[in-house]
């Protein structure tokens, strides 16, 4: 329990600090989980973020040329 507090607390503070890395956190919690169930938590977090984040990028300049 203790370390899932600590993970949590960790995830929303890095959050709420650095805006840029947009889905690296929602990906590095489902990673995580996912990664959890398959005893490799920290690198499931890990391609989590790292997918979170491109699929974040994808989103942003695909709505942006919808636009025009």
């Amino acid at each position: 329990m203790r370390k899932f507090a600590v993970l949590l607390s960790s995830l929303v503070l890095m959050g709420s600090v650095v805006q840029a890395q947009a889905g690296c956190v929602t990906g590095a919690i489902v990673g995580g989980i996912a990664g959890h169930f398959a005893h490799h938590g920290l690198a499931g977090a890990g391609a989590g973020c790292a997918l979170g984040h491109l699929a974040s990028r994808h989103r942003s300049h695909h709505s942006f040329l919808r636009r025009y």
